[in-house]
This record gives structure tokens, C-alpha cells and sequence, in this order.
């Protein structure tokens, strides 16, 4: 079934070779995997000192989104394909304006000093101009129509 003396190794590039290290490299040195991780360290911070019954509604939600953001990042910025890079940066989306949205609700709590709040709402305003550069950068010619009919037009 596997047969290795079929292998064309003529057409294998050195350059071609995964190099882990480089990948990890470009992915967490990145501007936005870096604003992400601002972002999470002060959500943290936050969820941290929410009370108990306010860290139970909130904390979980507002972890989440701050993960979810740096994890779809990492996910995308190691592919090339447009339409699974667009399907991610949608995620990334949707989760920081849940996030930023999730400061306003704090507020109307009065749950911490306004000024605390506006720290996690300034980071999620640089992640989205950061965010806005990074998706410039798709390449729309390098799409694989998965199937579902989103970012294939």
C-alpha cells in the first residue's frame, strides 16, 4: 500500500522544511498575538477581582473571549488558506467586542473603578486596529471552498 520507492525526492526543496521553531517565532512575536496577551493578562486581572457571585456570571465568558483571541490567532496566522483565515478572524472578532462589551456591563455593576475598565477597553481598541492591518494581509487567491459557501466569492 505504501510503497517509499514511489517518493519523488527530486521534487523536494529544502526550503520547503517546516522549521517549528521559526513558525512559533513569527506567530507569538506578532503585534496582534502580543496586544492578545495584554489583553488576557488584564482580563485576569479583573476576573481576579471580581466578587465570587459576579466572577461565576462574568469570569468564565470574559476568559474565554480573552483566549480565544490570542489561540484563533496563533490557529489562522500558521495557515494560508482565506477562507479558514477569515473564519478565525471572524472568531476573533465576535470575542473581542464580547469582551469590550463585557466592560460595559462592569460598569453599570460599578464592580471596579472606571478607569481599570477603560485599561481593557483601550488594549482591545489597539488589538483592533492591529487586527485591522493583519487581515489586509489575506491573500483571497489562496482559498479552498470548504463546502459551506462563506469567503468564496
Amino acid at each position: 500500500m505504501w510503497d517509499d520507492e514511489d517518493d519523488d525526492e527530486a521534487g523536494w526543496d529544502e526550503d520547503d522544511e517546516f522549521d517549528a521553531r521559526k513558525e512559533h517565532e513569527k506567530i507569538y512575536k506578532h503585534p496582534l498575538m502580543k496586544k492578545a496577551k495584554d489583553i488576557f493578562r488584564l482580563t485576569r486581572a479583573l476576573v481576579g477581582s471580581l466578587d465570587e457571585a459576579r466572577k461565576e456570571l462574568y469570569g468564565n465568558i470574559m476568559m474565554e473571549d480573552a483566549m480565544v483571541m490570542s489561540a484563533k490567532f496563533a490557529g489562522a496566522e500558521s495557515i494560508s488558506d482565506y477562507v479558514l483565515k477569515m473564519e478565525k478572524a471572524v472568531i476573533m472578532k465576535v470575542h473581542a467586542k464580547s469582551l469590550n462589551s463585557m466592560t460595559y456591563q462592569l460598569g453599570m455593576e460599578e464592580t471596579h473603578a472606571e478607569e481599570h475598565l477603560e485599561l481593557l477597553r483601550e488594549a482591545i481598541e489597539e488589538y483592533r486596529l492591529l487586527f485591522i492591518d493583519w487581515q489586509k494581509g489575506f491573500d483571497p487567491n489562496e482559498k479552498n471552498d470548504d463546502g459551506w459557501g462563506i469567503f468564496t466569492d
